[in-house]
């Protein structure tokens, strides 16, 4: 047998035995990574401006039998716009097997990042900061327990609202940030 496969079957079989002597605890810690895509609508007055975006985010939180707590970071990226989020959110487990579905409520704060703008006239970019700002969020997903590996897979759809999120001083308006999108989740339980 080759060294390959001799250290694919020891990490297996860590992993596989440190999961079954993990099966009595009441509570589950993790750890994880997520990655997602969506649209992102900013709400100014009557001018709505709509851009795809991207996500990446870690997570760290606490499983218990019916429902879930965790901490969650959050990085979005889009075509005029980058900012952070910090959230706390509860999940609610649907029983079942395999497939486990849930829905989940969240509340945090956006921070940090930039608006671009440019003038449609002029063609000059000018850069606005991100206030911090409250921001909620509702989300509703499954998880996919494959086979008795400490991992558990996530994939959710979520809507975030962020009130406020920067100052126009010609204008005096605060747009707001509506988020949707699709993640998958990747969790390591301990």
């Amino acid at each position: 047998m080759k060294i390959n496969s001799i250290s694919l079957i020891s990490i297996i079989s860590t992993l596989t035995c440190a999961s079954a002597a993990n099966a009595a605890v009441l509570a589950d810690f993790y750890i994880g990574g997520m990655v997602g895509a969506g649209g992102q609508t900013l709400l100014a007055n009557h001018e709505n401006k709509t851009d795809t975006s991207t996500i990446f985010g870690a997570v760290a939180g606490m499983d218990l039998p019916v429902f879930r707590i965790e901490g969650e970071y959050d990085y979005f990226d889009s075509k005029d716009l980058n900012t952070n989020a910090a959230m706390v959110n509860v999940y609610a487990k649907m029983p079942s097997t395999v497939i486990l579905p849930y829905i989940g409520a969240g509340v945090g704060m956006m921070f940090g990042g930039e608006q671009t703008f440019t003038d449609k006239t002029t063609g000059i970019k000018t850069e606005q900061k991100i206030d911090s700002t409250a921001a909620y969020q509702a989300m509703l997903g499954a998880t996919i327990d494959i086979l008795k590996l400490p991992l558990k897979f996530d994939i959710e759809g979520r809507v975030l609202y962020a009130p406020d999120i920067y100052t126009i001083t010609a204008t005096d308006t605060s747009p707001d940030m509506l988020q949707y999108n699709v993640r998958v989740k990747m969790r390591y339980i301990f």
